[in-house]
């Protein structure tokens, strides 16, 4: 009894102290698409717009995706690298349209995410695709 009362405490903890995540994206990770006028994303639970950021941009020469993500989250809501449009969103939401500029060029880009949970810990993550 006492084991199965500690598995149920555990599984109540676990899922309690989960942090939000991207659960699925259009474009898919590592898809290769004609030139999207949108990224989605669907989060695993809602979060404070506010406190997020998101950024598109197209993985420059040399450098890892990864690498990429890092540029892209330190850039300025605007900046000519990002070829997301600039937007303000506030409210509480599980699913993002991340907006795009009109024509991007082929080639592998990237999409970086920086949530702030509901639990307070900051979460950050990305995902690539490529235009044909």
């Amino acid at each position: 009894m006492k084991s199965i009362l500690s598995l149920v405490t555990a599984l109540l903890l676990s899922t309690a102290l989960a942090h939000t995540e991207v659960t699925a994206m259009t474009p898919a990770e590592n898809a290769t698409v004609h030139a999207p006028k949108t990224v989605a994303l669907t989060l695993s639970e809602p979060v404070n717009l506010r406190f997020c950021t998101f950024r598109v941009m197209a993985i420059p020469t040399g450098k890892t995706a990864e690498q990429a993500s890092v540029l892209a989250l330190a850039a300025k809501n605007g900046a000519a690298l990002l070829v997301n449009l600039p937007a303000r969103s506030t409210g509480m939401a599980a699913q993002v349209t991340i907006p795009l500029k009109a024509t991007l060029a082929p080639g592998q880009y990237v999409v970086a995410w920086k949530l702030l949970s509901d639990d307070g810990h900051p979460v950050s993550g990305f995902s690539t695709f490529s235009v044909k």
